[in-house]
């Protein structure tokens, strides 16, 4: 079984295969996501003990920690902030857990690296004789197109150890590339790349073997609603006028987007790119002739307007964040705005996945002292 943990939830699976087993950790909003699943449990992580965790017979932990204590943007307060309390409660209960805990997952923002709770994992971490690989992976090098630049590390216990060499650095990316299946022999590899084929095999043409080219956008676009259902994402009167040269647009055909934050759809600058099914010359004509009317009058306006701007829908985000249609719903009441924050939240599955993968290939094999750093 494995536990994952998260800002607002955490989960018990079952790994590898199907989830088994859904328990959910709220500790700010007061809806969780649906996964099909049978049993919810609402309640703190802080409130969480090592025996109850021992009893689970717990042996991989995936968690994204909140994330504000450390982005560029908050104060930087680190384990000085509040928000932190999950995370330190876990670390200082992880010593107590049973050698049957073996694999540890853990996500942040780009930043989290240089932090003192980092320091405080791979301490604790060392002390419990795991050995662990950290990167700095966005979701644009796998053939999607989103920047989401974000911190993992995987880590396993001993005598168990990873079938790449160990980097005592941040690897910027995976340690071997995924763009050409017939290079691996290793089982788990394979499933590498043929879990990451999925999203490479959308790219066109002869682009297909460049490693780091994206699809275009239009493979995640919601083309089964009416125009109507779209008119709730467009972006508002009051944004054009005072904000849309802070906007960042692309279309179907682009080949990237900015990172969607808890705040899209709230906030402008710096939250996610917004769609136009306009073509590039066409909006780029439009905004030069706004320049030509007074800031916000109806004559700039209506040029704004034309170029049909919206905010990409709840769906089109979870398909960049690489959750699946068939077995993702958020509940029906769950507002936009709540989907937003959710999803601005959460991880990237399609790399986490990779990880996990990556980390448990050959989990049957015995660390030799020779072979780790």
């Amino acid at each position: 079984m494995s536990l994952w943990f998260s800002a607002t939830r955490y989960y018990m699976a079952c790994l590898p295969g199907c989830l088994k087993q859904v328990k959910m950790v709220q500790l700010i909003m007061s809806f969780i996501v649906t996964l099909g699943l049978n049993t919810k449990v609402v309640r703190n992580i802080q409130s969480l003990s090592a025996k109850e965790i021992n009893d689970y017979n717990i042996d991989m932990i995936v968690m994204s920690p909140p994330c504000q204590p450390f982005t560029r943007v908050g104060l930087k307060r680190d384990i000085s902030d509040n928000r932190t309390c999950s995370l330190i409660h876990l670390l200082n209960i992880f010593p107590s857990l049973g050698k049957q805990w073996k694999y540890l997952v853990v996500e942040n923002v780009k930043g989290f690296e240089r932090s003192e709770a980092c320091q405080q994992l791979i301490q604790i971490l060392e002390d419990l004789d795991f050995c662990y690989q950290q990167f700095i992976l966005s979701p644009s090098m796998f053939s999607i197109p989103n920047t989401r630049h974000r911190y993992y590390i995987i880590a396993k216990r001993r005598p168990l150890y990873f079938n790449f060499p160990l980097q005592p650095h941040v690897m910027e990316s995976l340690p071997f590339p995924l763009h050409n299946i017939c290079s691996f022999t290793v089982a788990a590899y394979e499933k590498m790349s043929a879990l990451n084929l999925k999203h490479k095999s959308l790219v066109q043409g002869s682009q297909m073997t460049c490693e780091g080219t994206c699809y275009s956008l239009n493979h995640i676009l919601e083309t089964d609603k009416p125009p109507e259902y779209f008119e709730q994402f467009s972006v508002p009167d009051r944004v054009l006028t005072k904000h849309a040269w802070l906007l960042d647009i692309v279309g179907p055909n682009s080949t990237r987007s900015c990172c969607f934050t808890k705040a899209y759809g709230h906030y402008v600058e710096g939250t996610g790119s917004v769609f136009s099914p306009a073509l590039p010359h066409v909006i780029a004509s439009a905004y030069e002739q706004s320049r030509s009317h007074d800031p916000g009058s109806s004559g700039q306006l209506e040029l704004l307007r034309g170029l049909g701007i919206r905010y990409f829908t709840h769906r089109e985000v979870a398909r960049l964040m690489c959750f699946p249609d068939q077995s993702f719903n958020l509940p029906s009441d769950v507002t936009i705005r709540q989907a937003y924050r959710l999803l601005g939240n959460s991880i990237n599955v399609h790399i986490t996945a990779l990880l996990i993968l990556l980390m448990t290939a050959g989990d049957s094999t015995v660390c030799s002292s020779d072979t780790q750093p």
